[in-house]
């Protein structure tokens, strides 16, 4: 095969490394594809236990196996899947303690001959959880003892010995996924139960922050219709944020900006005079103080602006300023 004539030159130049790179990729990406073959009405059995049961999915393996079982166990408990991971090694040494009566297992292992799992199974079976398998051998003795069987064969691992665990564990992380998104889609997980599990990060603060958490009380600049230019200046000035909404009996009317202040000293010769409503820009743009932060920012980047005004029960609370998103991360 390919990748076993490129591995045997003892020294590989630029360009046979990065074709090798691409065929590792080329052939994982087939594993992948064939192991859609095998998801077939054994898949939809194990997605109806797991929904059907009252305790967690306990996921269990051996070696790289029990890597991806660790890998699953993230993606179900972050997913609304409460989850946890057992090692099958430590397991018959005092972990099986871990399983509860109502729990489903779900055990990993290429071979499903391995000597830990075949001392493991028997527990399982003895209190009576469901078991599904994911393992490339039909015929193994962890098949032949589960509830369920979902394939997980590849014919060869892209090592070029054929041994380290590559397309084999690559299979068995994407049955994986294919469990915990379906189960989100039959769930009805939305991005707001996402985010009960994510409070921390950027991703928390993308799911979570809102207008009114960046949008500061002490600085709401605003302005009556006719206050003088000067009146306008200060205002803008003294809150520093580029920006004065423009309020008719406590209603937004408009907005004026920096920009909008250097375009009436371009265009008028006398400026004295002017009051809030010659130089405002109507119809600004304005997004309530309950809506995600993220939600601004998308607002921002459509209309190509730095600030927006805000309000609460239609009226104005404040202005939100592109700096303050920057500052906890949500844009850059």
């Amino acid at each position: 095969m390919f990748f076993c004539i490129i591995y045997n030159q003892s020294n590989l130049d630029k360009k046979s490394i990065i074709e090798f790179g691409k065929e590792v990729i080329k052939l994982q990406s087939e594993s992948i594809n064939n192991i859609s073959k095998y998801i077939d009405e054994n898949f939809e059995k194990a997605i109806q236990i797991i929904l059907k049961s009252t305790g967690r999915v306990v996921v269990t393996g051996i070696g790289k196996s029990a890597i991806i079982a660790n890998k699953i166990v993230a993606t179900l408990n972050s997913t609304g899947t409460p989850s946890v991971f057992m090692h099958a090694a430590d397991a018959i040494h005092g972990d099986l303690g871990i399983i509860k009566s109502d729990d489903v297992i779900i055990c990993i292992s290429k071979s499903g001959n391995t000597p830990e799992i075949k001392d493991l199974v028997p527990f399982i079976k003895v209190n009576n959880n469901q078991l599904i398998a994911i393992t490339g051998d039909k015929s193994s003795f962890l098949a032949k003892n589960s509830s369920v069987i979902l394939n997980s064969f590849v014919e060869v691992e892209v090592c070029p010995n054929n041994l380290a665990p590559t397309n084999s564990t690559t299979a068995q992380l994407v049955i994986g996924d294919a469990i915990a998104v379906t189960l989100v889609k039959i769930k009805g997980f939305t991005k707001n139960d996402f985010a009960k599990f994510h409070p921390g990060g950027n991703l928390g603060k993308k799911l979570l922050l809102k207008v009114k958490d960046l949008v500061e009380p002490s600085l709401i600049p605003s302005n009556k219709t006719n206050d003088s230019i000067n009146e306008v200046i200060i205002e803008i000035s003294e809150k520093m944020l580029g920006i004065t909404a423009v309020l008719n009996d406590e209603k937004i009317v408009g907005v004026i900006t920096d920009g909008d202040l250097r375009r009436t000293l371009l265009n008028h010769k006398e400026i004295k005079n002017l009051t809030a409503q010659d130089i405002m820009s109507v119809n600004p743009q304005i997004i309530d103080h309950e809506s995600l932060a993220v939600e601004a920012l998308e607002l921002m980047r459509k209309h190509k602006i730095s600030q927006l005004v805000t309000v609460k029960n239609d009226k104005y609370y404040g202005i939100l300023h592109i700096q303050s998103l920057i500052k906890e991360g949500i844009a850059s």
